[in-house]
């Protein structure tokens, strides 16, 4: 397996891969990871650092890789708090009582495609196999954010909505966030037809020329990842906050898992973030 990027680093600890981005490292008050199929007990389409309940796998193996991961990683197992993922806009704020949803205890809202939190002892899950993951940490109010944002969340600028939410429940400046937009499916493969196309070319405030290309008889490539970095501007983050992993899962489908690579047939991946005591 070969691994290249400029802004993502692979780390291994005890057998278990998952990624990390500079431009968050430097933040001495977060943890965050982003997993890879690296290190767990699941086997078949799901080998091996399966993390979704959802896809088929035995729910035990889920809950191991659960463990070995956040062992790995360095995340407390009983904190963790699970998105609720339904392509929807839905951000929430968690906290200590909201501990083990998703996880060890059911969801108790259906549609939560973003996570904020200012406690400690809290830690963010979201779900990813494609879509593009956003995290947000707001150094000057401790405060952090998780975002699934698949082709209709960044059609409907959950991004924005997230940044809003951090405004108004933790009164953050957007000037002060960081932004990293994570592995996903890059621009190189995202193929759409033409419904899909039009609802990106209908956000003509972002100039969908630089996010949009036609390639002709009804198919068109989207960068997902350009348009999500507009909404954030526009959100008002800095361009110079706003970090683009330049990581494909498509690419990179025997490291990541690619609902698109594997016609579905797939295990799950996370990203996690939490913030230090």
């Amino acid at each position: 397996m070969i691994f290249r990027s400029k802004n993502t680093d692979l780390n291994f600890i005890d057998g278990v891969g998952f990624l990390q981005f500079p431009i968050l490292e430097k933040l001495n008050f977060i943890n965050h990871a982003f997993s890879t199929r690296i290190g767990g007990v699941s086997s078949g389409e799901f080998k091996s650092m399966n993390l979704n309940f959802k896809r088929g796998d035995d729910p035990d193996n889920v809950l191991e890789n659960y463990r070995i991961f956040c062992d790995a990683a360095g995340f407390d197992f009983n904190s963790l708090v699970s998105s609720s993922q339904d392509h929807n806009t839905f951000v929430r704020r968690v906290t200590s009582k909201d501990c083990g949803i998703g996880i060890t205890r059911e969801h108790d809202i259906k549609s939560v495609d973003a996570l904020i939190t200012n406690e400690t002892g809290v830690t963010l899950v979201t779900h990813y196999a494609d879509c593009t993951p956003i995290l947000l940490a707001d150094p000057e109010k401790r405060a952090i954010g998780l975002v699934h944002a698949g082709w209709r969340g960044t059609v409907g600028k959950i991004g924005e909505a997230t940044v809003n939410k951090m405004i108004d429940e933790f009164g953050s400046d957007p000037s002060d966030i960081i932004a990293v937009i994570g592995p996903a499916i890059g621009a190189c493969c995202y193929e759409v037809d033409t419904p899909v196309y039009e609802e990106f070319a209908s956000l003509t405030e972002l100039k969908p020329a630089y996010f949009t290309k036609i390639l002709g008889h009804g198919k068109f490539l989207i960068d997902l990842k350009e348009t999500n970095r507009r909404m954030l501007m526009e959100a008002g983050l800095l361009s110079i906050n706003i970090e683009i992993s330049d990581v494909c899962t498509k690419c990179n489908s025997g490291l990541l898992y690619s609902h698109r690579a594997s016609n579905g047939k797939r295990g799950g991946l996370i990203a996690m973030m939490s913030i230090n005591n």
